[in-house]
This record gives structure tokens, C-alpha cells and sequence, in this order.
């Protein structure tokens, strides 16, 4: 079921974006600054008593934030992402509250006009986690354990190089940079040998990597009051297993019932191979208050 779940949101963004035939959106040229968010609080709640068919008691709870402020101003550009989310949920049989969602981005994206829709960059990522995240078990007797594995900064990641935007307007654009640093932070009291904490060597507390990142964001509306929002970055190691490429994707569609009532989806996935030897999946669906500032 998951896999058909995952394949009908990438479907979904596929439609959206074969949807959008052209921009609607006219720019306020007189304003330098354009500035743009929206907050979401999802919540949960399920009980179950005699009911045959089964269920298990559960509260859960998500809150995001998804604030754009960008300057654009002659041959200048300039936008900034700012992305932060958590959530909980507590079952009955469980005992302790486990995350949903944690995370927190800053993307920067500075850009000097060449020619056309291209741009002389220089852009950063940062993203890191709120919380500290737990691996749980069970002990000899049955009972639910934890130990306690990431945190903040544990890791935390900075990405920052030069590079060539490509930029229509602000709901589509891509940037390459060839020449870009990645900082890998962590806790050096929780690494692992064989860098298996990661990619971080067991005592030292950051790693640093050089090489290619590609980067592309593309906001559509495919009817009304339905908007989809895709962003991917792409990054190689030139200094160790080029061919392995780190793939970080991102899907946001919100459905809008009313100004203050909203149907969320988020689909996330990672590739990371000094973090795991696998895809790392994220997805959160939930309907609940919307504000948008």
C-alpha cells in the first residue's frame, strides 16, 4: 500500500505540472521585497472501545511553518525558504510519545543577472532536527525501550558554494554549483566506527565534503485552490564515491477548503549513503487549520 501511496503522490506532481500551461502570477515590480508564508496545525484522535474490526487509541499532532521572503531589484535576486515542522503521536500501548515530523531548513539563494534568465549564485543550505530521535526496542521482559541516537546539530548540515541560477520567477528556477562545501555536524560523543554515524570518523565531530550540487524549485497551482510544491537537490562527493549521488526530494500539496481550513500533504525522501544504505521516507497527511501570512 505504501509503495502505490508513493507512486500516486509522484503521479499527482507529474499531472500538476503538465497542468500548468501558463503563469498566472503577475509581479508587483514596484516592491523589492516580496514576502510569503503559511503556518499548519494538524491533529488526531482516534479511540476504540469493543470495536472488532481492531484499532489501537491514538492523539497525534503536527505544526509547520513555510515562510518565503525574496528581493529582486534591478539585475539582483535574492530568495530565502525557511521550513520548520513537528509532530508527536501517542498510542496507548506505547510508553512514550514518538515523532511524526522534525525538522528545520534555511535555503538562501543569492543571484546577480547575466543574460536572459541566467544568473551569476552563490547560495547555503542549513537543516538540522528540533528534538532529540530515539531507536526503540524492547527489553527481556517485553517493555518498550529507547536510546537516544540524533539531536540538534546531530546531525546538522551546511551546504554553500558558487554557482549558475536559471530563474523565471519565483515559483520556477534551478541552480548548478559545481564548486560546493558540505559540513556534516554531529555529537562526537555519539559517532561509531568506521564512520557509520554519519560518514562522521568516531571522536570528531563534523566532516567536510567538496564537490558538485544541482538544486530546482517549481510551485504550480493545478486548479483552484490546489497548489503543489517540488523541490530537489542533488549532491556529489568529489572526494570520495563520486557515483554516489545524495538525493533529497520534497513534494508539498496543499488543498485549501477555505482561508482557514486545509488538507496537507508532504512526501519527503532521501538518499544519503553515510546515513543509510537506502531510501529514507517521510510522509505526513492530515486536514486542519491553515494561515497564511
Amino acid at each position: 500500500m505504501k509503495k502505490i501511496a508513493y507512486a500516486l503522490i509522484f503521479l499527482m506532481s507529474f499531472i500538476g505540472i503538465k497542468a500548468q500551461e501558463k503563469e498566472t502570477t503577475v509581479a508587483d515590480t514596484t516592491k523589492a521585497w516580496t514576502k510569503k508564508g503559511n503556518a499548519t496545525l494538524l491533529f488526531n484522535q482516534s479511540t476504540f472501545d469493543n470495536w472488532l474490526a481492531g484499532g489501537e487509541n491514538n492523539v497525534s499532532g503536527n505544526i509547520g511553518v513555510n515562510y518565503d521572503f525574496n528581493y529582486k531589484k534591478g539585475d539582483w535576486s535574492w530568495d530565502n525558504k525557511v521550513q520548520a515542522s513537528y509532530g508527536l503521536v501517542k498510542t496507548k500501548t506505547s510508553a512514550f510519545a514518538k515523532k511524526t515530523d522534525d525538522r528545520f531548513e534555511i535555503n538562501s539563494l543569492l543571484g546577480k543577472k547575466a543574460k536572459g534568465y541566467w544568473y551569476y549564485s552563490a547560495f547555503l543550505n542549513f537543516k538540522t532536527q528540533f528534538t532529540k530521535g530515539y531507536v526503540y526496542d524492547r527489553d527481556a521482559n517485553g517493555a518498550e525501550i529507547r536510546k537516544e541516537y540524533t539531536a540538534f546539530l546531530s546531525p546538522g548540515y551546511l551546504y554553500f558554494g558558487p554557482g549558475l541560477l536559471w530563474k523565471k520567477n519565483d515559483n520556477l528556477k534551478f541552480n548548478l554549483s559545481p564548486i560546493t562545501s558540505k559540513f556534516t555536524f554531529v555529537d562526537k560523543n555519539r559517532t561509531l566506527p568506521e564512520e557509520a554515524y554519519f560518514g562522521v570518523k568516531e571522536g570528531e565531530s563534523i566532516r567536510y565534503e567538496l564537490g558538485f550540487n544541482a538544486s530546482a524549485y517549481y510551485k504550480v497551482g493545478v486548479i483552484a485552490n490546489v497548489m503543489f510544491e517540488n523541490i530537489l537537490n542533488l549532491y556529489s562527493n568529489y572526494l570520495e564515491d563520486i557515483q554516489n549521488v545524495d538525493i533529497d526530494y520534497q513534494l508539498n500539496i496543499v488543498l485549501k477548503v477555505n482561508r482557514y481550513i486545509s488538507t496537507n500533504i508532504s512526501f519527503q525522501t532521501i538518499y544519503d549513503d553515510n546515513a543509510l544504505q537506502g531510501f529514507q521516507v517521510r510522509q505526513v497527511f492530515g486536514v486542519g487549520a491553515n494561515y497564511g501570512f
